[in-house]
């Protein structure tokens, strides 16, 4: 019977799945993640392993895998906490989560830009702290998205569905700027593909939707963020450190941009205690992709992933080492 080893709380459905398929399950039901000597102890015993994006599976750890480990089944749609590489080296499969938290991302994201835009956190404070008086036609007023232009940097799923959203519901003009040109994306949504500078040069919101490697680390840093106009509104759901955190807040303290709406930080699950301070900033907890339907899906797909490794199929999120 091959041993699964969750390292942390999911939806049972994964669990029951992996059961029911004659695996030995064990898990971390604590909210607590595991240490970098845990993983190693738990690699090291496990035929399978099941890691949440917070688990850094790096070198140290894969090395000291037992010979049974076949596969990293990483509950996530990302994998930059895992060496993939290293696990290639080991004969050990990587597998993630691949489309599933499309539609909740897009629809986090568009949270975000509402919020900044309209200042609903300050505006629900004042409301709480009894300032409100009477209606006061000069406060709270927020620039109007309709019709205004959004830049999207990275036309995955997530930026498609973004753009969609942009689109149909707002009728925004979309820019665009990823690796590859999408000509039946902008015949849908009248979208135009550009560089980077134009991008940030032209649009009103600019958000991330690229993934993290070396191109990405710090595409957002001061000069990027002097190139976009003092009226615009910066979002990431992507991965935190795609920004230079400290360049951002240089950015919000001194105006050069209006605002930002953050999911995810540079040095998380530590905070800059700039951005925890700044009203011009929204954040939330890297919980972009926490819908019911998305965690479930991921739940159900990383098991999923597992049991075809162990069938000697290949899995419907696997990862190749580049």
């Amino acid at each position: 019977m091959p041993k699964v080893y969750i390292t942390g709380r999911i939806p049972n459905i994964g669990v029951n799945l992996l059961k029911s398929n004659g695996f030995s399950v064990e898990q971390n039901t604590s909210s607590s993640n595991l240490t970098k000597d845990q993983l190693k102890d738990i690699f090291s015993k496990f035929d399978g392993v099941l890691t949440l994006m917070t688990d850094k599976v790096d070198r140290d750890v894969i090395k000291s895998s037992s010979k049974n480990l076949k596969v990293i089944a990483n509950y996530a749609v990302g994998f930059d906490n895992i060496d993939v590489l290293e696990a290639k080296r080991h004969n050990i499969v990587v597998t993630n989560t691949p489309g599933v938290a499309s539609e909740s991302v897009a629809e986090h994201t568009f949270t975000l830009i509402l919020a900044c835009a309209k200042k609903i956190i300050e505006a629900d404070k004042y409301v709480r702290l009894g300032r409100y008086q009477g209606w006061d036609p000069m406060a709270f007023i927020s620039p109007q998205i309709w019709g205004k232009t959004i830049g999207i940097v990275g036309l995955g799923k997530i930026g498609t569905f973004v753009a969609q959203i942009a689109h149909g519901g707002f009728r925004m003009n979309i820019l665009y700027y990823d690796p590859s040109r999408s000509e039946d994306f902008e015949l849908l949504t009248e979208a135009k593909y550009c560089d980077l500078e134009t991008l940030l040069a032209n649009s009103d919101i600019v958000t991330l939707h690229c993934p993290l490697n070396d191109k990405t680390r710090h595409l957002i840093g001061k000069r990027e963020l002097k190139k976009m106009k003092n009226s615009a509104i910066l979002i990431n759901t992507s991965r935190g450190p795609v920004i230079d955190e400290d360049a951002l807040i240089w950015a919000l303290k001194s105006g050069e941009i209006a605002a930002c709406g953050l999911d995810v930080f540079e040095h998380e699950p530590n905070i800059a205690q700039e951005l925890l301070v700044l009203n011009n900033v929204i954040l939330t907890p890297h919980s972009a992709s926490a819908t019911k339907e998305t965690r479930e899906s991921m739940s159900r797909i990383a098991a999923e992933n597992i049991i075809a490794v162990f069938e000697g199929k290949e899995p419907f999120g696997l990862v190749k080492a580049s």
